[in-house]
């Protein structure tokens, strides 16, 4: 278990590429109260990667797929937000497997759901609102 605490989301930057190396399968499961700041997360790492398009929170599309360039050959980024996903079957559905095992980098909120379906090899990220607007990533 590895702590981050950030005071501003700019400091996010920095650790951007130490926690995308710490998690072999490109799988992230982010935890955290609504309004802890995954999706700032996901923008910031979608920043850090060269997402050149609008990111933005998928809470009514449930998956968002974002494109960028990585010597000279496109690469995807899933972002999911199950919040409204009532079971695994509903998961299903959406493909879930496809994207978990696309080797893309995938960014999950809202995770509980699906565990039954998870091979337990992702990388979970509790993110918490801590005092004056400041965040602490726990990498679990």
């Amino acid at each position: 278990m590895k702590t981050y605490e950030v005071k501003k989301i700019e400091a996010y930057l920095p650790i951007i590429q130490e926690l995308l190396d710490s998690c072999p399968r490109r799988v992230f499961l982010l935890e955290g109260e609504l309004g802890a700041g995954k999706t700032t997360f996901v923008k910031t790492v979608c920043k850090h990667l060269g997402v050149e398009e609008m990111v933005d929170s998928p809470t009514f599309s449930i998956v968002n797929k974002y494109e960028y360039s990585l010597a000279g050959k496109n690469k995807s980024i899933y972002h999911l937000d199950l919040y409204r996903i009532a079971s695994p079957e509903e998961a299903l559905d959406l493909g879930i497997y496809e994207i978990l095992d696309s080797g893309d980098w995938v960014f999950i909120e809202w995770p509980e759901v699906i565990e039954p379906l998870l091979d337990g090899d992702e990388c979970k990220i509790n993110i918490v609102e801590i005092e004056n607007s400041a965040r602490k990533l726990v990498l679990l």
